[in-house]
């Protein structure tokens, strides 16, 4: 056998090698709880990146959840001289204060004071009566707060963040971000509700994501899916206010503040559902448009070009109605 035959041999020895030593890659399931809710990751893998994920996102839990009294945003809260922003903090405060502006206040995260004393915050509920509420509106405004080479100034001591209502939608986008950063394409990545989608599934369809029925039920035990869309290399975050609630004095409170009066949020929408690039975005506005209501909402909406909003409302009837953009539309079914 002359040289030139041995290396063919040699070569196609090695190919053969490579090729039975790589793992094949097959759809990963992962699911269970974090932030105070689920988790649902499913992509194609060839390795299990689930204890990456966690890691991941327990490390942007450090920075931004409230109910880590350790955490940045709590160092902040407690006016904490030493405390300083990360890029997880940095780039939150950044889109946060980016929305507050594109919505009059609409969104702000300044809202910690009055909504922590409706009693859907982190700190124990005080007494919401007006006087109380409008003491507290002092503090809120995403214009007594900045940040300045990583250092959180505060107007006055009062001012407290709150990250709930957009940080769900950022930590679905480290945890797609870093399975991208793994090489996997193919990817579904939801928390608490909130999702990022990237490919197509195992059945090569791109994926289905339900929306909820606005049905009383803060269990979940009855739930009903009022449509499904497909998205494709999009996120999805859903805002409502038919489960989390209380009622006092047979009145029913949403759950959703309106920053500008410290008041819970009343209008005709009963969920809001938004289609964005990434979900910190999504997240966001959808809390927003539960706040402006609907017209406004559409209004604000079609004059987005990189959001698109599927919005369930009701009249005096109480029947339920859909308003849909054209974008969305399209991703019905």
């Amino acid at each position: 056998m002359n040289k030139i035959s041995k290396f063919i041999i040699f070569t196609i020895s090695i190919v053969l090698l490579v090729t039975c030593t790589k793992k094949k890659e097959t759809y990963i399931k992962n699911e269970g709880f974090i932030f105070g809710t689920t988790y649902h990751f499913t992509y194609q893998s060839s390795e299990n990146i689930e204890l990456d994920i966690k890691e991941k996102l327990q490390k942007f839990n450090a920075s931004l959840s409230t109910y880590d009294p350790n955490s940045i945003i709590s160092r902040v809260n407690s006016n904490d001289s030493l405390a300083r922003a990360d890029s997880y903090f940095t780039a939150c405060f950044s889109k946060a204060n980016e929305i507050s502006t594109i919505t009059n206040g609409a969104f702000d995260m300044t809202v910690a004071p009055v909504v922590n004393a409706w009693g859907f915050g982190f700190d124990e509920s005080t007494i919401a009566d007006s006087a109380n509420i409008d003491s507290l509106m002092q503090f809120v405004g995403f214009n007594k707060i900045r940040l300045s080479n990583g250092k959180i100034i505060k107007e006055t001591k009062g001012v407290m963040l709150d990250a709930s209502a957009i940080a769900k939608g950022y930590g679905v986008d480290i945890a797609s971000e870093l399975l991208e950063s793994k090489g996997v394409t193919n990817y579904m990545v939801e928390i608490g509700g909130e999702v990022r989608a990237k490919g197509k599934n195992a059945k090569s369809l791109y994926w289905r994501i339900g929306i909820d029925k606005p049905i009383d039920d803060p269990t979940v035990s009855q739930r009903e899916l009022q449509a499904i869309v497909s998205i494709e290399n999009k996120s999805l975050a859903t805002s409502g206010n038919y489960r989390q609630f209380y009622e006092k004095d047979g009145i029913k409170y949403s759950h959703t503040i309106d920053p500008r009066t410290g008041y819970p949020a009343r209008n005709q929408l009963l969920s809001a559902s938004v289609l964005g690039n990434d979900c910190m975005t999504a997240d966001a506005f959808a809390t927003a448009f539960m706040v402006i209501g609907l017209e406004k909402s559409i209004k604000l909406v079609n004059n987005l070009d990189y959001l698109e909003a599927y919005f369930i409302y009701t009249d005096s009837s109480k029947q339920y109605f859909i308003y849909e953009t054209e974008g969305f539309h399209k991703i019905t079914n």
